[in-house]
């Protein structure tokens, strides 16, 4: 494969990523090579390499005969999702804790300042600001389990989070402004006992934030659902 043909194969995937991520495509959507060879500006060799990479991420399907749809989304695999993801996350929290040293704790430091900063600027009404604050809470949790020591542990919980981003995004703006919990104190107090090396009150801490993050998550999805059956 050409550099050149490698590139634009990158460009599509990008693209692609971003636009499933944030919902420009409904789930189980037929993937168009056609359609998408025009909305992409690149040719069908470079569509084929993003759309495989998109699959092996679980972000899109693939079956013979029929081609690539965007992966479905459902309440079962919300739950799922979300359950995986904190008991690979809080074991990749424990070795990091143990394992982490100073360049670890002054990414958790400056991940949680861009966070704040970014939530500050922030609005529900604002999806380019809703997207960059996503950013920030991301690099956020990377920066925490960063020290795990695994590269395959950090590649599971990627494909984790693209798994539970899709479900986020539709609902960042309600879970943003929610006048039941304050992102930043949650935030703060698991970045507090990471720092102190208290593991158990950490890992404890994370648990309760994807819990909470699921509940929310799983009524929104049901609400959804409720306004499409009704449409």
């Amino acid at each position: 494969m050409s550099k050149s043909t490698k590139s634009r194969g990158e460009q599509a995937y990008s693209l692609l990523r971003h636009e499933i991520i944030r919902g420009a495509f409904a789930p189980e959507q037929p993937l168009r090579l056609a359609q998408l060879q025009e909305r992409c500006g690149v040719g069908f060799s470079p569509l084929r390499e993003a759309l495989t990479r998109l699959a092996a991420e679980g972000l899109v399907t693939s079956e013979a005969m029929r081609g690539f749809r965007v992966a479905p989304l459902s309440l079962d695999d919300l739950r799922d999702t979300m359950e995986t993801r904190t008991y690979v996350e809080t074991e990749a929290l424990r070795r990091s804790i143990e394992r982490g040293d100073d360049d670890w704790e002054g990414r958790i430091v400056s991940s949680l300042h861009a966070l704040g900063r970014q939530n500050e600027r922030s609005h529900p009404d604002d999806p380019d600001s809703l997207a960059a604050l996503e950013d920030r809470h991301r690099d956020f949790h990377v920066a925490l389990i960063s020290a795990s020591g695994s590269r395959r542990l950090e590649q599971i919980i990627d494909n984790l989070y693209l798994g539970s981003v899709r479900y986020r995004m539709p609902s960042l703006g309600n879970l943003s402004s929610n006048p039941a919990r304050d992102l930043m104190i949650e935030h703060g107090a698991i970045s507090d006992a990471a720092l102190a090396r208290d593991a158990p009150h950490a890992v404890e801490l994370l648990t309760a934030h994807y819990s909470l993050t699921a509940e929310l998550l799983i009524q929104a999805h049901s609400d959804r659902l409720g306004r499409a059956a009704n449409g």
